[in-house]
């Protein structure tokens, strides 16, 4: 048995996913031992939004909040461990995502900060990081990089099933049955939009249950204007990020919709990623089961609206598939670490538009 710990932190900033997770040589399936979720401090979550828009000073920010975010998560392993009664020896590696601050794949570049180096140093484990750069260098969008893992997991012959995780950006992996037909990509704003409109009017960071949503009116004419988005119409593979879907990009489009109530926004937003969302696995299949993870996966209305918008497919969480919709991700990035031990490749170029398959990530050792 090998154990693995995989550490996430989503395009959302809601916190540190860690998960402890179990992988057996016979069946090379996980099995999650454990997990633990750590929010972030508030004054750094405060300089990790505001990171991700271009300011003044940004190299010596960005290399600072390195480090930073490396502690909360050496940090977060080593709560996840003593709570589990596990000692550090007993881990193969860390597979960290990092926070990612730029994810611009048309410029040939993304970025994911959490210093590798010093999280080795702080934990005593070896750590495998960087998991987009090499999928970039071949071409790749270096996103999305869940669906080979969901097929590892969630494939199943003969069945077509679809994996929608609704993180801050949406993203779907289509699993039609055969492992080499898998595809997957980015369908554009999941709670990014939503958390972000919420936080400049409300208490709080994110809209818990989409109440606040529920409390509003679609705007059609607003909507339209949203959905116009060439993002939507591009083919895949593509993938996108936070720093597509902006609040300055909503106050455009806004500026032609004046006198509109947040709460009406809000509604309005949600509709946006509901739509988004169905417009574009609809064409994938007459009918298949989509099966929802990530922090979208808890927002009733967002829910009711795919299954609504999708009414000849199956609407259900990976927890009936036997995967906590909170952890898939987590446990994505220790799966990614036992590939990269395992020197197995790790990307699907069908997905990210690599020239080839790749064995993903870099090594930071402990000692």
């Amino acid at each position: 048995m090998a154990l693995y710990i995989g550490l996430m932190s989503g395009t959302s900033m809601d916190g540190i996913d860690a998960a402890l997770v179990e992988f057996d040589p016979q069946h090379d399936r996980p099995v999650l031992r454990g997990t633990h979720a750590r929010a972030w401090p508030d004054d750094l979550a405060q300089q990790l939004h505001a990171i991700c828009t271009p300011g003044e000073n940004e190299i010596d920010r960005m290399g600072w909040l390195d480090q930073r975010v490396a502690e909360e998560f050496a940090a977060a392993t080593h709560e996840l461990l003593a709570q589990q009664g596990v000692d550090h020896r007993q881990i193969s590696a860390i597979g960290s995502h990092g926070q990612t601050i730029r994810h611009r794949p048309e410029l040939g570049f993304t970025l994911q900060i959490g210093n590798g180096a010093r999280l080795a140093a702080m934990t005593g484990i070896d750590v495998i990081c960087d998991f987009r750069m090499k999928d970039v260098a071949l071409g790749g969008q270096g996103a999305p990089l869940v669906p080979a893992f969901h097929q590892a997991v969630f494939g199943q012959a003969d069945e077509a099933r679809c994996i929608l995780n609704i993180g801050g950006i949406a993203n779907v992996s289509v699993l039609p049955g055969q492992a080499e037909q898998v595809f997957g990509f980015d369908t554009g704003p999941g709670n990014t939009l939503l958390d972000n409109w919420y936080r400049q009017h409300q208490s709080g960071q994110y809209d818990a249950s989409g109440a606040w949503a529920a409390s509003g009116n679609i705007h059609p004419p607003l909507l339209a204007d949203l959905l116009a988005h060439p993002y939507f119409a591009q083919p895949y593979p593509k993938s996108t990020g936070r720093e597509t879907f902006t609040l300055t990009w909503l106050q455009q489009q806004l500026a032609a919709h004046p006198s509109i109530m947040p709460a009406d926004i809000q509604r309005t937003l949600l509709e946006l990623t509901a739509l988004s969302i169905c417009d574009a696995v609809r064409p994938l299949s007459d009918s298949a089961a989509l099966y929802l993870c990530g922090g979208g996966a808890h927002n009733p209305l967002l829910c009711q609206r795919i299954a609504t918008l999708l009414p000849d497919w199956q609407v259900d969480s990976t927890e009936k598939l036997g995967m906590h919709p909170d952890w898939v991700e987590a446990i994505a990035f220790a799966w990614l670490a036992h590939c990269f031990c395992e020197q197995r490749p790790g990307n699907l170029p069908a997905v990210t538009g690599a020239r080839q398959k790749t064995i993903l990530g870099a090594l930071y050792p402990a000692n």
